[in-house]
């Protein structure tokens, strides 16, 4: 992070600052003193020359002009400077922490002093400083910027995102971009992107102009056009850092994480200490299954910048993920000790599942949660944190309240209607008729290599990848999210118009189909560490794309994952996802989804019999053996013990039963839901038949 003094020139007339006329001495490029002696206002430009590459002479420089006025403020911003440019964070801080205290609004200080704290990785005291300077400068470009990393770093995504738009519009003078970056500032986001679409039609190569429509288009979820807007702004300028940054995380959330890695080694070798950078890459290494690089990566990123919360979280996650629970508890704890208020920290923690909070955890929970000034997020976190201790002390009625607390909040936040499920439902079976697939019995790619795992969430998946992962044939890898990527290219899921999914696949031919099986094949073999014959894609919303899958890879394993629907449903509703599963914040809303994937599952087993084993997780808890050895011959392999001791398998899980697949089977969690069926009516209701229907249903149910 450069200075604002790296310019050369002094930001303020010596008649501004009340300086003396006097002479100081100025160092060459030796460190000697240089004769003749020249004015302070002198001084301090050849200060600001120097500080560019030879810091050290900057300091000395910014020491002699205080020996002639001392207290002087540019000095002192000199003098911060040149400590911090020479690894002196701590030794900057001491000089300009004082010196903004008596120079309040002197945003050149609080710049500075907001530089040190972010070098020295104090992100709350950096934001506090840089806060204070474009109070005083609001259009100072840099502070926006670097506030904005520091509140990336502190968990604050909304405030983040507020500041680096306002870095864009402080970056430019155009009248006219100045306009669409007000309304960008002010999430007029439909404004913005009319009058940068009109700038950039004249103005086709204006870089700050195709960036400020990539951050319109991340606001508005079209990261496809974002991803196309910001390759097409570093080919203009390819040393845009912001925008190639800005690249990096689009191709992260546009799961490419492979090329966002390559973009952010271009970053790390012009600035390899960037923390911003360098969590970035710890989260796509994570995403390709490299974990032990991942986990090294936010080591060496904490030891530089201990005081991340968020970083510690995220470390614990990997921890997690690799099965070092203990370390991933500290790691939790940490960020708690940085952020009391973390909610996500605290979720964390009773997500491990086998965790237990002890009382003071759960008093110091309900302190924050009384807290008024408590953001949303975090207020959602806590209530399932708290929820789930209330639960293991086996409190049900408080329990049930806190989760109906986060869940209605979270419901609240969300555009999810339980309409669009049900219309894509109907649209499918309405499609996917026997005739259908007889007319493209030869379409598709021949490779039998994928397995999928589908159904809902909590339905026993990552337990039957566990067990098939323990294969000699087979590799587990996650919840691969390739298939919905490439069904969106054939139409929305929601909303009106001719061009709803699976419509568009109506008019695929056999060749078509061909290269889009090649082309899943190519985008999962990233996470494809071994050389096994086979491997899992255990995403469970893909019993949804069935009929896709079952085009493009005809000798694809299908395995539907199926649990009581009470107990499945009510275990999502207790469980609060990063994202996605937009039905398990309402009671009425699970028991509507899952009665609709059980409608579509059937009419599957109507149109392609045989295609798709059902394995019921009570049946697999109850005869393990038995349900092993059949699940194994659906997917053409041989019996092996290994698979029984799933349990004793190592490898990286990263879902939320991570915990629970390193254990033996058990039955205890076969009838967890009947502790809160005083408050499961509207669930029941809702699932109407479909829970009479389902096999070994307790008979007070039937």
């Amino acid at each position: 992070m450069s200075s604002i003094l790296t310019s050369g020139t002094s930001h303020f007339p010596e008649s501004y600052l009340g300086l003396p006329r006097g002479t100081v001495t100025l160092y060459n490029m030796t460190g000697a003193p240089d004769e003749p002696r020249g004015t302070i206002s002198a001084a301090l430009a050849h200060g600001a020359r120097l500080l560019v590459s030879r810091p050290a002479l900057a300091e000395a420089q910014a020491r002699e002009i205080l020996s002639v006025v001392p207290d002087q403020a540019e000095a002192l911003c000199l003098l911060g400077g040149a400590l911090r440019a020479q690894g002196d964070a701590a030794g900057a801080i001491a000089v300009l922490s004082p010196a903004a205290k008596q120079n309040p609004k002197s945003a050149a200080l609080n710049f500075e002093l907001g530089l040190a704290h972010a070098e020295a990785g104090a992100a709350d005291a950096a934001s506090e400083a840089l806060r204070t300077t474009v109070r005083f400068q609001p259009r100072h470009p840099h502070a926006w910027r670097v506030l904005g990393d520091q509140l990336t770093q502190c968990g604050d995504a909304a405030a983040a995102a507020d500041a680096y738009a306002r870095h864009i519009a402080a970056s430019t003078n155009n009248p006219r971009l100045l306009e669409a970056a007000a309304a960008l500032c002010e999430s007029k986001l439909a404004i913005a992107e009319k009058l940068l679409r009109e700038f950039l039609k004249a103005n086709p190569t204006d870089v700050a102009a195709i960036r400020m429509l990539a951050e319109t288009g991340t606001r508005l979820g079209r990261l496809d056009d974002a991803e196309h807007l910001l390759a097409r702004c570093l080919e203009l300028a390819p040393s845009f850092a912001e925008a190639r940054y800005h690249y990096a995380l689009v191709l992260h959330r546009q799961n490419k994480p492979t090329q966002a890695l390559g973009e952010l080694q271009i970053l790390l070798v012009e600035d390899p200490r960037n923390p911003n950078y360098r969590g970035l890459k710890a989260a796509a290494l994570g995403r390709i299954g490299q974990y032990d690089e991942a986990i090294g990566c936010y080591r060496s990123l904490l030891t530089d910048f201990p005081a991340q919360p968020k970083a510690w979280m995220s470390y614990g996650h990997a921890l997690k993920t690799v099965g070092r629970t203990d370390e991933a508890i500290a790691a939790y704890r940490k960020s708690i000790a940085l952020m009391p208020h973390l909610g996500e920290a605290y979720w964390s923690l009773a997500n491990l599942k086998t965790f237990r909070f002890a009382p003071e955890d759960i008093a110091a929970m309900q302190r924050q949660l009384g807290r008024d000034e408590l953001e949303e997020e975090e207020r959602i976190h806590l209530h399932f944190a708290v929820g789930k201790a209330l639960e293991d002390a086996r409190k049900y009625d408080a329990s049930f309240a806190q989760y109906a607390r986060g869940n209605g909040l979270r419901r609240r936040m969300l555009r999810y209607s339980p309409d669009d499920v049900t219309g894509l439902v109907e649209r499918s079976k309405a499609l996917f008729t026997t005739e259908f697939f007889a007319q493209r019995c030869a379409f598709g790619g021949p490779a039998p290599d994928p397995i999928f795992v589908v159904g809902l969430t909590r339905s026993g998946s990552t337990l039957i990848e566990q067990i098939l992962s323990s294969h000699s044939m087979v590799e587990g890898t996650m919840e691969l999210p390739d298939i919905l990527t490439l069904t969106k290219r054939f139409g929305l899921r929601r909303g009106a118009g001719d061009r709803l999914y699976p419509a568009g696949l109506e008019s695929l031919s056999a060749e078509h189909c061909l290269h889009l099986g090649e082309e899943y094949l190519s985008r999962t073999r990233v996470q494809r560490k071994q050389a096994k014959p086979y491997f899992i894609d255990k995403l469970p919303n893909n019993w949804s794309n069935i009929g896709f899958i079952h085009l493009i890879l005809p000798n694809a394993r299908i395995i539907d994952a199926r649990r009581h629907p009470l107990a499945c449903c009510f275990s999502n509703f207790k469980q609060l996802f990063a994202r996605g599963q937009g039905f398990s914040y309402d009671l009425s809303d699970c028991g509507r989804y899952y009665r609709d994937y059980v409608e579509l599952m059937a009419h599957f087993d109507r149109v392609l019999p045989g295609r798709i084993h059902r394995l019921l997780y009570e049946d697999l808890v109850r005869e393990p053996e038995r349900e092993v050895r059949s699940l194994l011959e659906h997917c053409g392999l041989r019996f092996e013990p290994g698979c029984l001791r799933f349990h004793e398998n190592e490898r990286a899980v990263r879902t939320a039963s991570s915990e629970q697949v390193r254990q033996p089977l058990y039955a205890e969690g076969l009838h967890q839901w009947q502790n809160f069926e005083p408050w499961l009516g509207p669930l029941k209701a809702a699932l109407g038949g479909t829970l009479e229907r389902y096999p070994n249903a307790p008979r007070s149910l039937e």
